[in-house]
């Protein structure tokens, strides 16, 4: 079993210093990659649209880097959860396991000072037919009991053996899971500073007033263009398996989609004519962001001034949309149930800091969220 131990410890050695290389070696190589495309950047005019190209990239490879963080740090946290109950169940076996030693050797002293150490002198020894027949039958049941105990002695080493090695593997994946945290932690800065530099040439790029308010109404157009190519694909593929009733019976009732400061900006002017449609909610970056309702995702990906974008079909015309994600946690197709995490709150989309923006829409019109949810 120890030298078991030692081989396998001398394995996972080998493999943990492999890792550690590959990772240094990949963050090392991001960092040549992203530094590279930051010197090109500053030494050519590159236009408008090709930064916004630039920008979707970046942004797109920090949804995957955060997104797997996330999957990292839940299993950070399952991993601890298992270790606790496992310790818990260790504990509880050891005690029982003592009590059974005690009891063992206490029926073993027993039987011996009664003389039924011997089965022969037992017999020898009776000259009552009945007392015999007695005392024959508390020695069978006496030794029925022994044998039944000490299976269970047997069955609770086994099973603490069992727990204990679940707690070697469970401290050997922690190892490996808390490297891989710190490895895509590093990767998620390097490839944030990446996105702030180019966002800084981006915005410089769209200086003029009349530009912004352009580059407003081609993002709306995006977001509608989307609502309905999504729309008529799941008309297409006629999806009914799950009842969408729409929002109208709970208006003023929904579920708040993330935690954060609520900038109640339906209906303001933006830009020129430009009015928003929605709101804005400040919030830390990777908090969840929630469905206000069941629902099925219509739409997830990266849209042109909304950054990846999540949208709800709620069934009866009723959509909600979460945008400036920093990661997405569904798929299009996917259900999802009220107060689902579907999302994790950023600021894709070229936005300066973490925020969701969340609109909802009856048949394509833009509904007041602050009159549906219930803040």
């Amino acid at each position: 079993m120890l030298l078991t131990l030692l081989i396998f410890s001398s394995i996972f050695c080998v493999q943990a210093q492999t890792s550690d290389a590959s990772q240094s070696e990949k963050l090392k190589a991001l960092q040549n990659e992203l530094a590279e495309r930051q010197r090109k950047l500053q030494s050519n005019l590159t236009s408008a649209e090709e930064l916004k190209a630039i920008l979707k990239r970046s942004e797109l490879a920090i949804a995957a880097t955060a997104k797997a963080l996330n999957n990292t740090q839940n299993e950070l946290s399952h991993n601890s959860k298992e270790q606790a109950s496992l310790k818990v169940q260790a504990e509880n076996l050891k005690e029982r396991v003592a009590q059974q030693q005690s009891q063992l050797a206490a029926q073993v002293r027993s039987a011996y000072m009664a003389g039924n150490y011997d089965y022969a002198k037992m017999v020898l020894n009776q000259d009552d037919a009945l007392r015999f027949e007695r005392v024959l039958t508390y020695y069978q049941y006496f030794n029925k009991a022994r044998q039944s105990a000490i299976s269970q002695f047997r069955s609770d080493i086994q099973q603490l053996e069992s727990i204990n090695k679940r707690l070697e593997e469970a401290a050997v994946k922690l190892k490996a899971l808390l490297k891989a945290q710190t490895s895509q932690t590093e990767e998620l800065k390097a490839r944030k500073e990446d996105r702030q530099i180019t966002l800084a040439k981006l915005n410089s790029a769209i200086s003029s007033q009349s530009d912004e308010i352009a580059v407003l109404l081609q993002n709306e157009e995006a977001l509608i263009k989307a609502i309905n190519e999504a729309e008529e694909a799941r008309q297409r593929a006629r999806e009914n398996d799950l009842s969408l009733n729409g929002l109208s019976k709970f208006k003023g009732t929904l579920l708040v989609p993330a935690k954060g400061r609520v900038q109640k900006l339906y209906g303001k002017r933006r830009q020129g004519q430009v009015r928003w449609k929605g709101i804005i909610i400040e919030g830390a970056e990777g908090g969840a962001v929630n469905a206000i309702h069941q629902g099925r995702v219509l739409y997830a990906d990266w849209l042109k001034g909304f950054g990846l974008v999540i949208i709800i079909d709620h069934g009866e015309g009723y959509m909600s949309v979460y945008g400036h994600n920093q990661a997405l946690l569904k798929k299009a197709g996917d259900t999802v149930r009220s107060g689902e995490a579907m999302a994790l709150l950023g600021q894709s989309g070229g936005q300066a800091y973490p925020n969701l923006y969340f609109e909802i829409r009856h048949k394509g019109k833009a509904l007041n969220p602050m009159q549906w949810v219930d803040f």
